[in-house]
């Protein structure tokens, strides 16, 4: 699946300092746009610089830092075309024990941070009559596991704000969609590997073979550039038509 790349646009993309954004920013720079790359790590800014991006620190769980983001974006480069959401954290803990500073971490962070720079960018995407806002969900946004309460709360509400982002876009050239990976190979999966180990008492392989791929039909972990491909593709003028839709890349989790 290859974009149509011969509209320069320029891209916001959130979460780059690894996995799904730092492919997703490599993909778009390759693809001649010009990016914003936004993420908590400081460490961001070298991968961001080795992509050809420019980088913009914030924690995404200030509203304001939000609005800043998207104010730089349009101060470096004059508008925003592209919007990924793709930051995001987890803990895992059942309910009755799941840190209530976590639960809002969460919540900020993956749902209403999307929600505000959609909010950022609407404008110069409805001044244009063109915009892409391609939000990195997950499968847990269709289906839900244990002790992951507040991680699928978020996912799951993102699908909603991608399909309200779509219907009030569509008559302004603007089209939201969603991607719900399984489990892709990245610095957070990692760390997820070791909290369910913990979690259920299990070893890590295990975790990945029992847990993980148990629901998989492909069994096997999912590449960030494989995420960042579709992203591609939804951020084209070949995806002019498709708004409001959820893209598993699930590994056949939920074709049970």
């Amino acid at each position: 699946m290859t974009a149509n790349a011969s509209t320069p646009r320029v891209a916001l993309v959130t979460g780059t300092s690894s996995g799904i954004g730092e492919a997703v920013v490599r993909h778009f720079c390759e693809q001649g746009h010009q990016v914003l790359a936004v993420d908590f790590n400081p460490a961001g800014k070298e991968v961001a610089e080795r992509a050809g991006a420019a980088f913009f620190q914030a924690d995404l769980t200030d509203g304001e830092a939000c609005k800043a983001a998207v104010a730089d974006a349009v101060k470096r480069f004059g508008r925003v075309d592209i919007l990924v959401n793709n930051a995001g954290v987890q803990h895992v803990s059942p309910i009755e024990e799941f840190p209530e500073t976590k639960w809002r971490q969460i919540i900020d962070l993956m749902l209403t941070a999307p929600f505000l720079l959609t909010q950022a960018a609407w404008p110069s995407m409805r001044e244009n009559g063109w915009g892409r806002i391609v939000n990195i969900a997950s499968v847990h946004a269709q289906v839900a596991s244990p002790g992951k309460s507040a991680y699928i709360s978020a996912k799951h509400g993102m699908i909603g704000l991608t399909k309200t982002a779509a219907l009030e876009g569509g008559s302004q050239g603007i089209t939201a969609n969603a991607i719900c990976p399984a489990y892709v190979k990245t610095p957070l999966v990692d760390n997820q590997i070791a909290d369910q180990a913990k979690m259920h008492g299990m070893q890590e392989q295990e975790v990945i073979e029992q847990i993980m791929l148990k629901n998989a039909a492909v069994k096997r972990l999912i590449e960030p550039a494989e995420v960042a491909e579709l992203v591609g593709y939804l951020a084209s003028d070949l995806a002019g038509a498709v708004t409001g839709a959820s893209w598993n890349i699930d590994l056949g989790w939920t074709a049970q």
